[in-house]
């Protein structure tokens, strides 16, 4: 169901969204055209009347009333109250989507820290990721009609292979008011406890960084509960939608052409078609409807989660890590940059350009290349760019490197006679036969 274009739009071109304005999945026109068609309808409606039904007198005050109702209807505020709730509800779309539990992390722990590769072994860590897949299910089964269309009975979960007849009958023994999708995560908790007794989960750390992750994937599935379960207060949605289906029932009749041999201001020109109030309908509507899709994405809209599809991948990965892939290792051989130091990839003819752009080293890197425009620093006094030993021996006390002799006083750098003067930040030549140390960990001053 997600409408995914990222390919189309890897590099930037000339218009280069353009080409996605004629896609009809997902789009925009597909979510508005019925309410567009009867916008346009109805002013269409209010024109004709208003056109040639209408006698004079009633003519006059019905421009009275566009006229009160287009210099009205600019308070509503529109851009400002519609701007909040859609950030409000993209946030809300995306912090559901990172609530999914994905079984990733819990199922690589779960295959390096429980030990064993026979039957007993194998049994247990399959029988621990079912859980943790049948726990995403439930909840999944909770907040999406996709799923619940899917799974509409707890006949067709076990069907399914996510839980058995006896851990059915289990599960519907344990008599809860509540949502019952955390129980199977507290059998992984008990298998997680007898593989330790076991032994096959060799020290406690293992057992707790396993217990860890669980409690993890547990909270996602507590996460996605309590986003269904607490919507986007109910007031800010009425306030949206009644701020924009009510500034658009203005529209209609404030934006109608009226008759220009009557001098109104702004009624020089008569059209048919309303063009700009439109293009204002289009946008604000469909920034409405926007929300509209995003507020619940565990529908079937054309941009809905595909939690379906995620069901199947979680299940079908998580359950090859653990058991085929346990103890499978491929042999190990040294690679071909076994003996060099500075191994670089080989890269194909489309991608040479990268090998002959230097390597980024900093943003000042360069700046010692360029020609130097700054004032030298001069000062009337001479001592105060002098090296004293007494504040060498407080700055000794920053430094992590051995103390260095000063029995020299620095004197201030002079610009050579032939024009070109030297910047006092600028590095002296390594021969120079004393370098003193700066505060700053490895920098060093040097003078002659």
């Amino acid at each position: 169901m997600t409408v995914t274009y990222t390919a189309r739009v890897a590099n930037a071109r000339f218009c280069g969204f353009s080409k996605l304005l004629w896609a009809w999945k997902g789009s925009i026109y597909k979510v508005l055209y019925k309410e567009f068609l009867a916008f346009f309808a109805m002013y269409t409606a209010i024109s004709i009347t208003y056109r040639f039904f209408l006698y004079d007198d009633q003519k006059r005050y019905f421009e009275k009333l566009a006229i009160y109702c287009n210099h009205y209807a600019s308070l509503i505020p529109m851009s400002f109250v519609l701007g909040f709730y859609v950030t409000l509800v993209v946030n809300r779309w995306w912090n559901q989507y990172t609530s999914i539990p994905l079984p990733d992390r819990l199922m690589c722990v779960l295959s390096g820290g429980l030990q064993g590769s026979d039957e007993r072994g194998r049994l247990l860590r399959r029988t621990m990721m079912r859980y943790a897949s049948l726990s995403a299910l439930l909840i999944l089964r909770s907040v999406s009609t996709a799923v619940f269309k899917r799974f509409p009975t707890m006949d067709h979960v076990v069907e399914a292979g996510f839980m058995t007849r006896d851990e059915r009958k289990k599960f519907e023994g344990l008599h809860s008011p509540y949502n019952k999708y955390w129980i199977p995560c507290v059998w992984f908790t008990n298998l997680a406890a007898v593989a330790r007794c076991e032994g096959r989960i060799k020290d406690n750390h293992t057992l707790k960084l396993l217990l860890e992750e669980l409690n993890a994937f547990r909270g996602k599935c507590s996460m996605l509960f309590h986003y269904d379960m607490i919507s986007v207060p109910l007031v800010y949605t009425q306030v949206v939608t009644l701020a924009v289906y009510s500034f658009f029932l203005v529209c209609l009749i404030g934006r109608q052409f009226l008759d220009p041999s009557q001098g109104y201001p702004g009624h020089d020109l008569d059209l048919y078609v309303p063009i700009f109030t439109l293009l204002q309908f289009f946008f604000y509507a469909g920034w409405l409807k926007v929300a509209e899709q995003l507020i619940n994405p565990f529908g079937e809209d054309d941009d809905d989660f595909e939690t379906n599809w995620l069901i199947d991948r979680n299940f079908q990965v998580s359950m090859m890590a653990v058991d085929e892939m346990y103890g499978d290792l491929p042999m190990m051989e040294r690679d071909r940059y076994w003996n060099d130091s500075n191994p670089r990839p080989p890269y194909t003819a489309a991608t040479l350009f990268v090998l002959r752009k230097p390597s980024f080293q900093g943003s000042t890197f360069d700046m010692s290349s360029r020609p130097s425009s700054s004032i030298p620093i001069t000062s009337s006094h001479p001592s105060a760019l002098l090296f004293h030993p007494a504040a060498h021996s407080s700055l000794e006390l920053c430094s992590s490197q051995p103390a260095i002799s000063h029995n020299k006083a620095v004197s201030t750098p002079k610009p050579p006679l032939g024009g070109n003067k030297m910047s006092f930040l600028t590095v002296p030549s390594f021969s120079e036969p004393q370098r003193f140390r700066s505060v700053s960990m490895g920098s060093e001053l040097t003078g002659s």
